[in-house]
């Protein structure tokens, strides 16, 4: 906090016990980054990293040191404080003059957006490849799954379908972010973190040769310093009405927008694949389900029609003395009363066949079976 001037609750978004999302935070002296598994305090001279020893570290810090032109150094002897220090303006190949810009000298860009830049890229690349694992993943699992309903392939899809909602809200996240420093000048212009401490040292080496020349005298030094309150007043003023220069971050910006945006396409574009999965799986499960309806509504015909048939042959089957039911005196008797058995049997099974048959074309012909 003494180094950086940053208050206890900017540092929070640092701490590895708490769960923060991808935040990028300008202050008057350092700039706050959280961007995925990379967190860090950047200065106009120096970059403080959290953690350097973590393996998902390294690819990061090996890129940082080539991006800064620093000399190869162990990484482990980094370390500063709470954090490391992986990149001095005055140390490296970019000096802290050479940064500002020089009149006919290509201008060289600021140490803290060498530094940003080098945060982004390395998080719109670890988005990315995440983005693609998961899409080589996801759509053999979608297609399997739309041609064979299994238990183990549902599961596969929501394991799936749970790291993309995940990964789609941290990349969303990032894109909100920069979109939201892009809509603010004022936030961009606390980021020049290297002109600030150009034009306050310019300011107080200005402010020394006009305090050698003050006179003496206790009135005029009255005078002359309220006309320096004026000036200074007014120099306020006129410096807040002027738009500030933010180009160049703006550039910076714009161009891992528009990667992230690409990113956030593709995963938008795999989740409206994964919903019309799931809307074709609804369809099938809905159509299966009618054809089981449908079955069941014509085995109960059946049942019923079998019922009929039953309540035939238990009105035969009632302790009533008919002619058909005595035993035959002559052979006569016996076929003829063989034969109207034979009548009776096979006339109630055409019965009870025409009944069903008759009760499965009404039903389609109301359309309640297909």
């Amino acid at each position: 906090m003494e180094m950086t001037g940053l208050p206890a609750r900017d540092l929070r978004v640092l701490d590895p016990l708490l769960s923060y999302p991808s935040t990028i935070l300008g202050r008057d002296r350092a700039i706050v980054l959280n961007l995925e598994h990379v967190k860090a305090i950047v200065t106009a001279a120096e970059v403080l990293v959290r953690d350097p020893s973590n393996p998902r570290l390294q690819p990061f810090l090996l890129e940082l040191h080539a991006r800064l032109a620093i000399p190869d150094a162990p990484i482990a002897n980094l370390a500063a404080g709470g954090g490391d220090e992986t990149g001095q303006g005055g140390q490296g190949n970019v000096p802290m003059s050479s940064a500002l810009g020089t009149p006919g000298c290509a201008k060289i860009q600021p140490f803290e957006f060498k530094v940003l830049e080098v945060y982004l890229e390395h998080t719109c690349k670890c988005m990315e490849s995440e983005t693609l694992a998961l899409e080589k993943e996801a759509y053999p699992a979608l297609d399997e799954l739309a041609t064979r309903v299994s238990t183990r392939n549902l599961e596969h899809v929501r394991q799936i379908k749970s790291r993309l909602v995940e990964l789609l809200a941290r990349v969303q996240k990032l894109r909100d972010d920069i979109e939201r420093l892009l809509d603010d000048d004022a936030d961009m212009s606390e980021m020049y973190l290297t002109r600030k401490l150009a034009f306050q040292g310019v300011n107080e080496s200005l402010g020394r040769v006009e305090s050698d020349k003050q006179a003496p005298a206790d009135h005029d030094q009255e005078r002359e310093e309220e006309h320096h309150g004026d000036e200074s007043e007014s120099g306020h003023e006129s410096s807040a009405n002027v738009k500030p220069d933010i180009q160049e971050l703006e550039m910076l910006l714009e161009a891992y927008f528009v990667q992230v945006d690409g990113t956030l396409n593709k995963l938008c574009h795999l989740r409206d694949y994964v919903d019309d999965t799931e809307v074709y799986i609804e369809m099938m499960l809905d159509e299966q389900q009618n054809r089981l309806l449908q079955t069941g509504v014509m085995l109960t015909t059946a049942t019923v029609v079998v019922t009929a048939g039953i309540v035939v042959v238990s009105l035969f089957g009632m302790n009533i003395h008919i002619d058909l039911m005595k035993d035959p005196e002559t052979p006569e008797m016996a076929r003829i009363k063989n034969m109207k058995f034979w009548e009776t049997t096979w006339g109630t099974v055409a019965g009870c066949a025409a009944i069903y048959f008759l009760l499965i074309y009404a039903g389609k012909k109301s359309k309640y079976l297909k």
